[in-house]
């Protein structure tokens, strides 16, 4: 093996836009995260010191959040296990799904891992849409996948969640594990609740999420912690082209509905939104 392979071989990790090949600058940081940092320090008087800094790096993760995905066209948000095989049907389906999300005119966002996520985002690409991925740092190597076009790596998962809803007019969940049930669940939160305009959440693979809609209309629903209702939040199919088509239904939809400027005055323009 040269000494240049050697050197490739060595572990990579994130910091936010820091990039580490090998072990950590401060070793009393090594193998955590900014996340873990921030919430294990609940004791003693070091969070005085430290913690009123940190709102300074969450501000700037998200101007340059915002900044970089100001632009982006109408996107769509696709999650799923980052252990999801290439081989697996549900990589492929991935893949389909990112080409036809581009070609009906969406950028598609992906948590720019590998598996399911990589999956999206290649048949993205390979259509020739946007391909975007945004990244979060992890106590072991990552690197966004070679298919995201526009890609950032995040240090809080807070801001990237919301970089996820923000820029995004519907979800798609392949099949995933607790991170992608975390996202599910925030999205359906944040619509039950109407922190964000109503947007399609598309569970694909009714073989992998048939259990767990039952369990939410047999034991949530009849228990009454949910509403009966609530089960329209969710949409489960394994046609790709009628997830696309729910997503045009609900955009046409919303489009049909946003209110009109009133007959004789002038559009204003649009408020900046600092939301």
């Amino acid at each position: 093996m040269s000494e240049s392979d050697d050197r490739r071989r060595r572990p990579i990790r994130h910091r936010g836009g820091i990039t580490l090949r090998g072990g950590e600058p401060d070793p009393a940081m090594d193998g955590t995260t900014t996340d873990q940092r921030l919430l294990d320090r609940r004791n003693g008087s070091d969070w005085v010191h430290t913690d009123p800094w940190r709102v300074l790096r969450i501000q700037a993760e998200f101007v340059e959040g915002f900044g970089l995905l100001a632009e982006l066209p109408r996107a769509v948000s696709v999650f799923g296990s980052a252990r999801t095989p290439r081989d697996s049907p549900y990589y492929e389906a991935g893949v389909q799904l990112g080409a036809a999300l581009a070609d009906a005119g969406y950028a598609v966002i992906t948590g720019g891992g590998p598996g399911a996520m990589e999956a999206a985002n290649k048949g993205a690409c390979q259509a020739g849409g946007m391909s975007v991925g945004l990244g979060i740092e992890l106590p072991f190597e990552q690197e966004l996948n070679e298919w995201v076009d526009v890609g950032i790596l995040f240090r809080y998962f807070f801001v990237r969640k919301t970089m996820f809803v923000k820029y995004a007019q519907a979800f798609v969940i392949l099949p995933g594990g607790f991170g992608t049930l975390d996202e599910l669940f925030e999205a359906l939160t944040l619509v039950q609740t109407r922190k964000v305009t109503r947007f399609p959440v598309i569970l694909f693979g009714s073989a992998y999420w048939s259990g767990l809609v039952d369990w939410v209309r047999d034991t949530m629903v009849e228990q009454g912690t949910v509403s009966p209702a609530d089960l329209d939040l969710l949409h489960v199919t394994d046609d790709i082209a009628e997830a696309v088509r729910v997503i045009q239904a609900a955009d046409a939809a919303r489009a049909q509905n946003a209110p009109e400027p009133p007959r004789g005055e002038a559009v204003p323009a649009p408020a900046p939104v600092d939301d």
